[in-house]
């Protein structure tokens, strides 16, 4: 019997392989189908807890890149030597002071989704506002050719939204990876080789 009515396949996966997240396995395909992350890369992660996907792209950059995770929580149990963690509201965030602290990134990730309300145009409304704010981060934060990574909930104005930022990205992609789980409406758009402005 479950312990959990979220557990699942992925869930006991990640207990097993120790990742902080079953959503580590959303990353790792978008990034097996995109070629994302690779060594000596510069990663800040949006949202980054409980920090497994910052887990991830730590294994991939190596000792040569680092990874800034942004959340109000703090990752307990992850502290690597090239991680840092900066406290912070991604939705009140300083830009011009975020852009001090942190050298130009090769690639910006967001996992970032909202408390659900079971609305539909509300969870959608409220999940395009932080994917609008993490894009407007990594217009800030990318180096040219930079890659970006957003998970938004899928609705009327998802297709705005991407005609919105395509200027700014070479090549922009939808994708919905195979450990989302199947009542969810959430797909990740993916913005490769940015174009610095």
């Amino acid at each position: 019997m479950k312990s959990n009515r979220w557990d699942d396949h992925y869930t006991e996966k990640a207990r097993k392989e120790k990742w902080l997240a079953r959503s580590v396995y959303k990353l790792q395909e978008i990034d097996r189908k995109f070629k994302l992350i690779h060594k000596g890369d510069r990663v800040l992660d949006l949202g980054c807890f409980p920090g497994s996907w910052s887990q991830y792209a730590i294994q991939k950059v190596g000792k040569g890149g680092d990874v800034v995770g942004i959340d109000l929580q703090v990752p307990k149990t992850f502290n690597p030597p090239n991680f840092r963690f900066i406290e912070a509201d991604i939705e009140s965030v300083d830009m011009k002071q975020l852009a001090e602290k942190i050298e130009p990134r090769s690639l910006v990730l967001s996992d970032l989704a909202p408390p659900t309300t079971g609305i539909r145009d509300t969870d959608a409304a409220r999940s395009m506002a932080l994917a609008g704010q993490a894009a407007r981060i990594a217009q800030a934060l990318l180096k040219t050719k930079g890659h970006f990574v957003c998970k938004i909930f899928e609705g009327e104005t998802l297709k705005s939204f991407k005609t919105s930022i395509s200027p700014s990205f070479k090549q922009i992609r939808l994708f919905r990876p195979q450990a989302t789980r199947k009542r969810s409406r959430e797909v990740y758009l993916v913005g490769m080789g940015f174009v610095l402005k």
